[in-house]
């Protein structure tokens, strides 16, 4: 079985894709990671690239355009330059199992990539994937979801297996919070774009749960709908309070956190896991996902159209 990761190319969409669940980290096979355009006439492949293992998670630079970074069923974490049509810019080895989770650090004056690993360690990079800048541990399962916060320098957040989110801060190289957010594995974490204090955790127990930073006793909100695990959430980079969710139960949810019914939408267009989902930084409300039907979808869902939103009740 091949693993592809897909992303979108010139600051359009980036959006994540695996295809392996946290269930078949047994199975071996080649990666290919895909860059793909959106045009007038649809998706144009831009460039491909085929790698030993497989590929779970790709991020972009935020200083340039054509650079991002992979990380690798080999532990590897791979520098790709769209520019470059045969190998790697780098490569770097120094997990020792699975990198399941890569991001590049969105705040001003600093940048920096973090991985995680089933190896249960975090890793912070400079962007020439040089040696590791710091290993973090604390985690006592395998981490699934590392993601920068685009509000505080040098902070980042993480999703594990064990049931925890943790809050790091890469200076004093320490957790700063452990929050003991499901029962089950958390496989995706995000940030709130405009509160430096909201993440929210996506689970294995089909829940998604927003939190607020300052007072961890309880959930902020609890949304129930999947029925299946959560593959990945994304928070919307032009709402305070709504994002999205993808599962293994086929489909993709709209939610906005702040209201006393949350769910908005539920878009069924796959046959098969929904495992990668972005919004789109430039185009309002429209939105990217891809499935284990070896599909890539861009759209915009009604609930999210102008003037669908805010007239809901």
């Amino acid at each position: 079985m091949s693993h592809v990761t897909a992303i979108f190319n010139l600051n359009v969409i980036r959006v994540r894709e695996v295809t392996l669940s946290p269930a078949d980290h047994t199975r071996a096979g080649c990666g290919t990671l895909l860059v793909l355009d959106q045009t007038e006439t649809g998706l144009t492949l831009v460039r491909s690239w085929e790698w030993s293992d497989g590929l779970f998670d790709v991020a972009w630079s935020e200083a340039n355009e054509h650079i991002l970074v992979a990380g690798g069923g080999d532990g590897s974490l791979q520098l790709w330059d769209t520019a470059n049509h045969s190998a790697p810019l780098r490569v770097a080895k120094e997990h020792t199992q699975e990198v399941y989770t890569v991001d590049w650090s969105q705040t001003r004056g600093e940048s920096l990539i973090v991985s995680g690993s089933w190896d249960q360690t975090v890793k912070v990079w400079d962007p020439a994937l040089s040696p590791s800048l710091t290993t973090l541990r604390g985690h006592e399962g395998v981490i699934y979801s590392t993601i920068w916060s685009p509000h505080i320098p040098g902070c980042f957040a993480s999703a594990s297996g064990d049931g925890t989110l943790r809050i790091w801060d890469v200076k004093g190289a320490a957790c700063r919070l452990a929050i003991p957010a499901h029962k089950a594995e958390i496989l995706s974490c995000d940030w709130c774009k405009y509160d430096q204090n909201v993440v929210a955790t996506g689970s294995v127990d089909c829940t998604v749960c927003v939190w607020d930073l300052r007072n961890i006793r309880q959930p902020v909100n609890q949304l129930l709908g999947h029925t299946y695990a959560i593959r990945r959430l994304k928070f919307s980079p032009f709402d305070k309070t709504v994002l999205a969710s993808c599962s293994y139960d086929f489909t993709v949810r709209f939610w906005d956190y702040s209201r006393q019914q949350p769910l908005l939408d539920t878009v069924e267009h796959h046959s098969e896991f929904v495992c990668g989902l972005d919004f789109n930084l430039h185009i309002p409300n429209q939105v990217v996902d891809c499935s284990w039907d070896e599909t890539v979808k861009v759209y915009t869902p009604a609930c999210l159209s102008v003037g669908a939103h805010s007239a809901a009740p």
